[in-house]
């Protein structure tokens, strides 16, 4: 136990590290979300409105931020590929620790990087219009480190066994932009025709984003308490497989 949480840890902190030394990285990650929000927020909003008395900007806000949490979380799985071409993923492998540990470090790892990210968005809150109390910041950062972690270990349990990084870019591409898309981030998912609520129902993005919205605008599309079981059993799920996954690596 003591070698798999030290392992857990040393893991965590080298993904950690990595990230906090790039800063290139974490000021670029501010692009996306400031285009998103001042340009398709602003455009969009001449013309449509968020539920109730909720300007569209201030609608699209926390499916912002639940946007930088997917892409940083599934894409942080790209580590492993890379750590699986230059001999590091076999070192760790060969060690005497346990696979789950692996899978648990690198989930908590893409997890506190995406959840960073996401906070970073919260800085646009006064230029939208959306006031944030400590309260608020607090139970969205909570929410987001649950998001992420589903979402990292989703991308983990699909880079487990890929070799090529396009290939895992291209899938992962498939998989994102709708999970986006359907998640009410952009749209309220009451609105949908009939089968694409379905689609969304079954998104577990849809669910992040609702919490979010809940904790930051007070509007929402499910309970809360359906929100955090949802993640919470995509996490359970997604990272089982990504154990059962990589206890098949040679």
């Amino acid at each position: 136990m003591r070698e798999d949480l030290g392992a857990i840890y040393v893991i965590w902190l080298r993904e950690v590290l990595k990230f906090w030394r790039d800063k290139s990285r974490i000021i670029t990650s501010l692009i996306q979300p400031a285009v998103w929000l001042f340009i398709m927020g602003k455009g969009l909003g001449s013309s449509f409105r968020g539920p109730g008395n909720v300007g569209y900007v201030e609608f699209m806000f926390p499916g912002v931020i639940g946007m930088t949490v997917l892409f940083t979380s599934v894409f942080s799985a790209v580590s492993i590929i890379w750590d699986r071409e230059f001999g590091f993923l076999k070192e760790i492998l060969v060690a005497p620790i346990s696979r789950s540990s692996v899978v648990i470090g690198k989930a908590l790892a893409g997890s506190t990087t995406a959840m960073l990210q996401g906070s970073l968005v919260l800085v646009f809150a006064p230029l939208v219009g959306v006031q944030l109390s400590i309260p608020v910041i607090l139970k969205s950062l909570a929410v987001m480190f649950l998001l992420s972690l589903a979402l990292t270990s989703c991308g983990i349990a699909g880079a487990a066994r890929m070799e090529s990084f396009h290939g895992f870019q291209l899938i992962m591409n498939f998989f994102v932009m709708p999970m986006y898309f359907l998640s009410g981030a952009v749209f309220p998912v009451s609105g949908l025709p009939a089968w694409m609520k379905l689609v969304a129902v079954g998104n577990p993005m849809a669910y992040g984003v609702d919490a979010l919205k809940q904790i930051i605008l007070g509007i929402q599309e499910f309970s809360l308490v359906r929100d955090i079981t949802v993640i919470l059993s995509v996490t359970v799920v997604a990272m089982g497989i990504a154990v059962l996954v990589f206890k098949g690596e040679g």
